[in-house]
């Protein structure tokens, strides 16, 4: 039987993270010895206390069925997190708690975009944000991210893009795969945008913990912004619970009963112990989070050292999340020759810059999740590589 697919999944994109560690998983599986420097996952155990909170919660038999909007201590958690970090305190109703972080972006667009409607995004961005708008029928407007700019967009062009389409406008910061931070300056264009038009926004900060230099400042505080943001936010990143699956987001109370409804019908709920070992990871202390920052510090400084050593590679210092996006274009070759290049000749495993969006021609992304040891070798595999090419 040859099976008829629906036309909408032509309009499906990836995560090429994944692919490429399908193909090095391959490749290691042959004898070859690889050096994992593309997946955007924290090397770092989750902290001890809270796996003891998820076994604790485990043994008491919090093993079934919660709240599609999640456990109301998490969410009541989350609320007090919100208002310590970011100044506004939520209703524990605008709270909604799901098994990783894209849920909220799948269910946002599925709830608020239809055919047609105009959604700006970060370019080169989280590749599912693209992915999901074309996935829903909207139409995806790429906000370009300048390296001269420090991977910022430039203000003008970005109010340039606005329509009377435009429904939506996303943010990430800091950013993945650039590793750049959006200043208040340029949150407060979005947000007088915003305002002014009365049009949604997405604030993405998974990686607001991760941040190096300058600070950390949300779409979601500014004045006039809670009630048309949808604050992203999760506990991948920063507690190295990548596995654990876990993601929430705060919203106006109409759109969250929507989301909610989306979870019941598509995840039924969060897992119920791993709820409550992120009530743990928010309120225990963060002690092994700090070390992991200013360990990622480290091998940030590293990387862009060792990148700019090589010939034909430029890389400016990223000030947040735990990626490198160096220039490349001097090489002569395309971004995407690069990775398959570096993956099979040399035994790195990296990622395309084109991988996040068209304006990632000529850049890679380096993610130095990786011991100062690895990367070390990966860099010099790719030195010996690019001498013979």
């Amino acid at each position: 039987m040859k099976i008829k697919l629906a036309n909408r999944m032509d309009r499906l994109g990836t995560e090429t993270a994944f692919e490429v560690m399908g193909k090095a998983k391959a490749l290691e599986a042959q004898g070859k010895e690889i050096v994992y420097l593309q997946i955007g996952e924290p090397d770092f155990p989750t902290p001890g206390h809270i796996i003891e909170a998820g076994v604790t919660a485990l043994r008491a038999g919090e093993t079934h069925y919660a709240p599609a909007a999640g456990i109301m201590p998490l969410r009541q958690a989350i609320v007090e997190e919100v208002e310590s970090r970011r100044g506004v305190r939520p209703k524990p109703e605008e709270v909604v708690v799901t098994p990783g972080a894209k849920p909220i972006m799948y269910y946002l667009l599925m709830a608020v975009i239809q055919s047609g409607d105009e959604v700006i995004y970060p370019n080169p961005g989280f590749p599912i944000y693209e992915s999901m708008i074309n996935f829903v029928g909207g139409k995806a407007v790429a906000l370009p991210l300048l390296e001269e700019k420090d991977f910022r967009f430039d203000a003008d062009e970005f109010r340039s893009l606005v329509t009377d389409r435009t429904k939506l406008i996303i943010m990430n910061t800091p950013m993945n795969p650039t590793g750049g931070i959006l200043t208040r300056e340029d949150l407060e264009a979005v947000a007088d945008v915003a305002r002014e038009r009365d049009i949604l926004v997405l604030s993405d900060e998974v990686y607001k913990n991760i941040i190096y230099e300058g600070e950390h400042v949300s779409l979601y505080a500014l004045p006039g912004m809670p009630e048309r943001t949808v604050l992203l936010d999760g506990f991948s990143k920063t507690y190295a619970m990548t596995g654990w699956r876990l993601g929430w987001g705060v919203m106006p109370v109409e759109l969250a009963q929507r989301v909610e409804k989306l979870m019941i019908n598509s995840n039924s709920c969060t897992a119920t112990f791993s709820q409550h070992a992120a009530i743990q990871a928010l309120k225990g202390p963060n002690d092994e989070v700090d070390a992991m920052v200013e360990t990622f510090r480290e091998r940030r400084d590293f990387i862009v050292d060792g990148l700019n050593k090589i010939d034909g590679i430029s890389c400016i210092t990223p000030k947040g999340a735990f990626y490198a996006f160096p220039n490349v274009k001097e090489i002569g070759m395309s971004s995407q020759e690069l990775e398959h290049h570096f993956l099979y000749d040399a035994g790195v495993a990296i990622l395309s810059g084109t991988a996040f969006g068209k304006y990632g021609a000529g850049y890679l992304r380096f993610s130095y999740a990786n011991s100062v040891e690895n990367i070390a070798l990966g860099l010099e595999k790719i030195q010996t590589v690019l001498k013979k090419l």
